[in-house]
């Protein structure tokens, strides 16, 4: 397995892509609200990215058909965007990877929509702590399976019945979408070479649980993009890109300001 560690000038374009990425997702934030179309947050997001002198990554990578991922409710990863017009108290993931200077920025933060559901912001509050827990462990010389034994220990302490989605992950990014390591974020067996792998300064993934409020368990819809909870409950995801240092990480991600509609109080977007 070949983890590239990232040259200061890569990573200088890194933080240049997280920024813009950031930048866009709050801005998703300001504009999203009950009645917008899931493709009108495409049409934002592609027209923003564009602006800024960069270009959507998920835009035919793959066969992908939109600019952005919107997942709505029970739509775990990958919701292609449509005429779904948003409904008061959902919840939907806006997941943005802004390409600049041939580098990823790529992140994603779920949203309330009018006044969420008790269960809404159970979930919702458990995967952006997921993702706290699983940053915090991040330094150079620890291991990567280390990201989802906290999770894992995190979510199983919550006693609430929530599930890990174990067959998506976070993963390295760089000059292309998706590169190595893979990031579980549930404890693997120490069969399990992956979670083997110690971090080193220079390292750049994604840190990305996806939390169900039922069980682990998803499916593909026929599109072949769309993951839904088997049992059709709802689920929330979180993102950042992080760079390994010697002292801890820098999320390259990182936002200037709260995350209207995500952060702060539930609601403001009604």
């Amino acid at each position: 397995m070949s983890i590239e560690l990232k040259s200061p000038r890569e990573i200088q374009a890194l933080r240049s892509a997280g920024k813009m990425a950031a930048e866009t997702l709050m801005l998703v934030g300001q504009r999203l609200r009950a009645g917008m179309t899931t493709d009108e947050i495409d049409k934002l997001v592609h027209e923003d990215t564009v602006r800024r002198g960069a270009r959507p990554a998920p835009l035919h990578y793959k066969g992908f058909p939109k600019s952005v991922c919107t997942s709505v409710n029970h739509v775990v990863c990958h919701g292609i965007p449509g005429s779904y017009a948003l409904r008061d108290g959902d919840i939907v993931n806006v997941d943005v990877t802004t390409v600049a200077e041939g580098m990823h920025g790529d992140t994603s933060a779920t949203f309330y929509v009018g006044s969420p559901s008790a269960d809404a912001k159970r979930v919702t509050e458990a995967a952006r702590r997921a993702l706290e827990v699983g940053m915090s462990v991040v330094k150079d010389g620890a291991r990567i399976g280390d990201i989802g034994a906290a999770i894992q220990e995190y979510i199983d302490g919550l006693g609430q019945g929530l599930g890990i989605v174990r067959d998506y992950c976070g993963h390295g990014t760089g000059r292309k979408f998706h590169e190595e390591p893979s990031v579980a974020h549930y404890r693997q067996g120490r069969e399990e070479k992956n979670a083997r792998i110690r971090m080193k300064a220079g390292m750049v993934f994604t840190v990305e649980p996806m939390i169900n409020l039922g069980t682990h368990e998803v499916d593909v819809l026929a599109d072949r993009w769309t993951v839904v909870t088997l049992d059709k409950k709802l689920s929330a995801q979180f993102e950042h890109t992080l760079l390994v240092t010697r002292t801890g990480y820098e999320i390259l991600t990182m936002r200037d300001g709260v995350l209207r509609g995500s952060e702060g109080v539930p609601g403001v977007n009604a």
